[in-house]
């Protein structure tokens, strides 16, 4: 129960970006590239003392099964702000005051945890573009179904309904262990939140260690070993 689904990663996959990289967890794929830091238009959105962070979450129409609506929605407008709070936290943007960082997820095949494939391509894609980052941060979905704890669940696991159902808990993790971003849908008991975030800690430092492996030159694919670019 505490497995992730085999991980790929790759950086520079999109050569007109500043910055780009592939995440994918199983069956889960998502390809992240950074625009930036540029000056921000309209003047009156910027910061005079610090820069943002501008996030675009979508997923592709053919991403999942029932084919997904084209377009941003309420979901996509959510995990992209979340997103830009997880990346934010972990990004030095006084080094770019009046600028704006655009950073563009694209899900190109959901078998959930999408918002943390997500986030794991965009942190990898900000670090390969060269921006000041005081961390690395990595995501994954803990699941409780039923009464066991299940790290990187899958879309069956996410639409349990026997016994106590099933619960989402998607972290964002820094190589400190600091959270920068959770959020829970579902019911979790307070003694079973602490063994999810154990699992998620665990779960992020094996991530960290595929972005760092990526973000080195490595084309990582555990299906079939890593090779150097």
């Amino acid at each position: 129960m505490d497995e992730i689904r085999p991980m790929r990663a790759e950086v520079g996959i999109i050569p007109n970006a500043d910055g780009s990289a592939l995440f994918a967890s199983g069956k889960t794929v998502a390809i992240a590239a950074v625009y930036g830091p540029k000056q921000l238009h309209p003047a009156n959105k910027r910061k005079p003392d610090r820069g943002i962070i501008r996030c675009e979450y979508n997923m592709l129409p053919f991403s999942v099964s029932d084919r997904a609506r084209p377009g941003p929605s309420r979901r996509s407008k959510e995990i992209s702000l979340v997103t830009e709070s997880a990346l934010s936290a972990v990004t030095d943007l006084s080094r770019f005051p009046g600028s704006v960082i655009d950073v563009q997820i694209m899900i190109l095949q959901a078998d959930a945890g999408t918002r943390c494939a997500g986030v794991n391509a965009a942190a990898m894609a900000l670090a390969h573009a060269g921006i000041v980052m005081r961390e690395m941060v990595s995501s994954i979905a803990i699941g409780k179904i039923d009464d066991k704890i299940v790290v990187d669940i899958t879309k069956e696991e996410e639409d349990w309904t026997e016994g106590e159902g099933s619960t989402d808990i998607p972290f964002s993790i820094t190589s400190n262990n600091e959270v920068t971003h959770l959020q829970l849908d579902g019911y979790i008991q307070t003694k079973r939140f602490k063994e999810a975030i154990d699992a998620a800690k665990n779960a992020c430092s094996k991530i960290l260690e595929i972005q760092s492996r990526a973000l080195k030159g490595e084309i990582v694919d555990e299906n079939k070993g890593g090779k150097k670019k």
